[in-house]
């Protein structure tokens, strides 16, 4: 990687973690914690910009940065998920992309980026949440995390495509810019 690419990468976590501390508004009353932030548009940029290794540095640098800032109350909890979640969703969209950079190509990355990103999380509700709530996967968290679960397939479809959605209107303009200041 070289120096431009790592500033532009340098750059679009930052921007990430400035998103997630401006912008998270709950999504649903029933379950207030799961809160919509726009910080995924910055690692997509980033992974449609540079492809998927760099937009995945970007993600865990936002997700280390946040998990001790912004949102350092989920702790090592709210890193390891929004790395497995935005991991997921940059990777998926971005490979997608980078094959043949077409907004058609871009539309159908991130539609399979933010299905990708659901069914991953699904999963990952089943272990990892049950692991950090009770230090265990047992039957009852799981049974919790279960009666939760309509909640968190919704909210992490209406997360991933917000921030597809934007990131598709605008990547095409940024990416010039990107271009121009040579970070591409």
């Amino acid at each position: 990687m070289n120096t431009k690419k790592l500033a532009t990468v340098g750059i679009l976590a930052s921007l990430s973690v400035v998103l997630v501390w401006l912008v998270h508004v709950p999504v649903f009353p029933a379950v207030s914690f799961l809160e919509y932030d726009p910080a995924d548009i910055a690692i997509l940029i980033c992974g449609f910009a540079d492809g998927p290794v760099a937009g995945l540095i970007a993600t865990l640098a936002a997700a280390l940065v946040q998990g001790f800032t912004v949102s350092a109350q989920s702790g090592v909890y709210g890193i390891l998920m929004h790395v497995i979640s935005t991991g997921t969703f940059m990777a998926v969209s971005s490979i997608i992309y980078n094959k043949n950079k077409t907004r058609k190509r871009a539309a159908i990355g991130i539609a399979c980026g933010a299905l990708a990103m659901t069914a991953v999380m699904f999963l990952a509700n089943l272990v990892v949440t049950p692991y950090f709530m009770m230090g265990a996967v047992n039957s009852e968290t799981v049974s919790v995390v279960l009666g939760l679960m309509p909640w968190i397939l919704a909210f992490n479809l209406l997360k991933a495509g917000a921030n597809g959605l934007v990131t598709f209107f605008l990547y095409k303009s940024l990416s010039r810019f990107l271009t121009n200041i040579g970070a591409k």
